[in-house]
């Protein structure tokens, strides 16, 4: 025997590259390989298939079209089975399976305890029906070892919600819970969320939550996990069922993200106002289903009204807003969040057509001097849209010198009072890492890139890989072609200075002797 494969770390590395279907092989050649080879074979089930199949055939058959257990059992066969599911360290399970039945069946009649059964699962994600048959097969997988789950599950028995009630008890280590109920009713949440309430409640080493609307005391326990950094809340998904208590409640603190998906912006302020205060870094909106394009802009106003009152104005450092469908507005719906003087990220979805002058630009950022990304307007409509010009980014980066990414449509066509050789005056940002400008007009690609260059002097091209999804609602696939032509010759002129600018550095340096 080569002395290689007497060293069982290079023999656990040889099973990592094998390729999965010739892992059994591996196992079967000689001792030496079977340990590590079905290590790496079942350390993450794709299915729950191979806890089924991996055991003698005749204990199953066919009843009434269904796979049943025919027999129990026996010390030696649970030896086999336990050999195999000590080594899994996480199972996924995306869709209904024929084995799930008697794998229920199985579970329900294993002596061990769960952590004997699976002692080094780190990881679950269930995406199918939450049958009693699934519920006997989490009670063993609901072990202290889990760190995450991932429950996406279209159904709910009784004996499966029971199951999921205990989970705080069972996973008391658990770090990552996502827990979702695709097109759900309003009675499907109601009968759920008092047993996901109970369980997140007792999971105090939570430290990432995506779950929907649990109704008042169901928020109130969310409130009280104090590990908690991130929070996706699903308003979608609003407790219609139960109304918004009249006292408020303490709110979030010390989140690092809370996003909330909102369809209504009636119910999601009102759930806004049930709480004292949202003390997180990041603040996320995403509008889905019932989209504010089809509010009254005064409801939108009054929603991010309620939304400057409620989150902490000292801590927010990053808000983003997402939307499906088109959003025109103008930039006085983020006064309430003008007095976030620490806000360095903000992120507007590409389908906000967002409105502004110089002057308006101006004053969206002039409360906002740390702010380092700005993502505001992605392909607008630029004959219903009104934007900036050179003059208003000149003033955006006299009022924000931090600036590290920028993504905004200007005009580029209107150079009046623009000189070439000193564009900004003395204002400029050596360390602009990305500039996205999309649809922005443009006329003089030679003259746009001499204004790029002085007021971003260590700018390397302006980003055009957004041109790959651009809508072409907007931009008509020849007019497309010949502006996104333009900007490649932008590009193209930046790279001539760029060089240039190279070459000069290099005259001027003194030979190293």
């Amino acid at each position: 025997m080569h002395p290689a494969l007497q060293n069982f770390d290079i023999i656990c590395t040889i099973c990592l590259y094998v390729h999965y279907g010739s892992l059994p092989a591996l196992a079967s050649t000689c001792r030496i390989f079977e340990r590590p080879a079905l290590d790496v074979l079942w350390k993450n089930l794709k299915s729950v298939e191979p806890l089924v199949k991996c055991l003698p055939s005749d204990l199953f058959g066919i009843e009434k079209g269904h796979m049943e257990l025919l027999k129990p059992l026996d010390a030696k066969i649970w030896s086999i089975l336990c050999k195999y599911t000590s080594r899994v360290h996480s199972i996924t399970q995306s869709d209904r399976s024929t084995v799930i039945e008697p794998l229920g069946s199985i579970m329900l009649s294993c002596p061990s305890a769960p952590a004997s059964l699976f002692p080094n699962l780190r990881e679950l994600k269930w995406r199918t029906d939450g049958t009693h048959y699934a519920a006997e097969f989490l009670r063993m997988a609901f072990v202290p070892t889990l760190l995450s789950l991932d429950m996406n599950i279209s159904s709910a028995s009784t004996v499966f919600l029971s199951v999921l009630s205990s989970l705080g008890i069972l996973c008391p280590h658990l770090q990552t819970l996502n827990m979702r109920l695709p097109s759900a009713t309003n009675d499907l949440h109601r009968k759920t969320s008092p047993f996901v309430a109970q369980s997140i409640s007792q999971l105090h080493r939570l430290r990432v939550l995506f779950v929907w609307d649990l109704g008042n005391q169901g928020n109130e326990h969310l409130m009280q996990l104090q590990a908690m950094q991130t929070l996706w809340l699903d308003l979608k998904a609003s407790s219609a069922w139960e109304r918004r208590s009249l006292v408020q409640s303490p709110g979030f603190h010390n989140l690092y993200s809370l996003v909330l998906f909102i369809d209504d912006l009636e119910h999601a302020a009102d759930f806004l106002r049930s709480l004292q205060v949202i003390d997180s870094k990041n603040i996320g909106i995403r509008f889905t289903t019932a989209h504010p394009s089809t509010s009254s802009s005064t409801r939108l106003s009054q929603f991010f009204t309620v939304l400057g009152e409620t989150c902490d104005h000292n801590n927010l450092e990053s808000f983003g807003l997402r939307e499906s469908t088109k959003v025109s507005t103008n930039p006085d719906i983020f006064k309430p969040l003008y007095t976030c003087h620490n806000l360095t990220r903000l992120f507007v979805g590409r389908s906000w057509n967002i409105s502004m002058a110089d002057e308006e630009l101006c004053q969206l950022v002039s409360g906002w001097p740390q702010l380092q990304v700005l993502d505001i307007s992605r392909f607008v409509a630029i004959n219903e849209t009104t934007i900036p010009t050179f003059h208003g980014l000149i003033s955006l980066l006299r009022l924000c010198p931090a600036l590290t990414s920028l993504t905004l449509v200007i005009d580029t066509t209107k150079l009046e009072g623009i000189d070439l050789k000193t564009p900004g005056g003395g204002v400029f940002n050596d360390h602009l890492e990305e500039l996205v400008l999309t649809n922005s007009p443009i006329t003089s690609p030679l003259k746009v890139a001499l204004i790029l260059s002085g007021l971003f002097p260590n700018l390397l091209k302006v980003d055009l890989d957004c041109w790959d999804s651009a809508p072409k609602s907007l931009l008509p696939q020849k007019q497309s072609a010949m502006q996104l032509e333009q900007w490649e010759a932008v590009n193209l002129f930046l790279l001539g200075f760029g060089v240039v600018r190279e070459r000069c550095t290099g005259n001027m340096t003194p030979p190293d002797f």
